[in-house]
């Protein structure tokens, strides 16, 4: 239990009571991540479900609120610098050089011009998307979304190696294969019995984690966030097919 009041402490603005832990046990929480995106996804298709008693639209923007209200905007804040990081590097032909201007504008906490774009298109995504799950009543499947979006870190944290030292460093110690393999059986067996479109997780995860090998050479606490939001958003996507839900 305390692994997930630990957890949730990291992913949400949730308030929880205090526990003591040092920073390996701090970093063991990330096991239970996936727990923490059931709690998010619960939250959010309750203001989801209480917003649709007005309509369709209104129960779409409360479910949207939730999300950024009871993640503080975590994820959000990660995919803006990662996308100025981006943005501030393409141009460079020396893979090296590029590398080394991603990741010193990845450093900088102001956000330019291009992660306010990436924030805007985000969020009208997810909230044309969630309207779909709304008017379809699908409420069920967003804390289920939520849970496998979270499933991505351990696998980044495990197969990639930090960009930088701190705390998430630390991760890629305290993943167990253990942890793969349950999370991972878990996820096979809720897109069995709930939804086959829960399974694109499993792509959507895979993917970030060689782009994130390719461009940038690991991960880092940006990375992760960044992550969660574009697993959330394809699979939202991937979910409002009638058929896969």
């Amino acid at each position: 239990m305390t692994g997930l009041i630990l957890a949730l402490q990291f992913l949400t603005r949730l308030p929880m009571p205090r526990v003591a832990a040092d920073a390996d046990r701090f970093a063991a929480a990330i096991r239970w991540f996936p727990a923490a995106g059931l709690v998010v996804g619960a939250i959010v298709a309750a203001a989801g479900w209480l917003g649709a008693l007005v309509d369709p639209w209104a129960g779409a923007a409360a479910a949207l609120a939730a999300w950024v209200l009871v993640t503080g905007a975590l994820h959000l804040d990660g995919l803006a610098d990662l996308t100025d990081a981006t943005a501030a590097a393409h141009k460079l032909a020396d893979p090296e050089a590029r590398r080394e201007r991603l990741l010193a504008v990845l450093g900088d906490p102001h956000i330019g011009s291009f992660g306010v774009v990436a924030i805007v298109v985000q969020l009208l995504a997810k909230l044309v998307l969630l309207h779909a799950f709304v008017a379809a009543g699908a409420f069920a499947l967003l804390p289920a979304l939520a849970a496998a979006a979270r499933i991505g870190p351990l696998v980044w944290a495990r197969w990639l190696p930090p960009v930088h030292a701190g705390l998430g460093s630390r991760f890629s110690t305290a993943v167990r294969v253990v942890d793969l393999i349950v999370w991972g059986t878990l996820l096979l067996a809720t897109a069995l019995l709930l939804a086959p479109g829960l399974a694109v997780a499993a792509v959507a995860i895979g993917g970030w984690l060689l782009w994130l090998r390719h461009r940038i050479g690991g991960v880092s606490g940006d990375a992760h966030g960044a992550g969660i939001e574009l697993v959330e958003t394809a699979l939202l996507l991937t979910l409002a097919v009638p058929a896969l839900r």
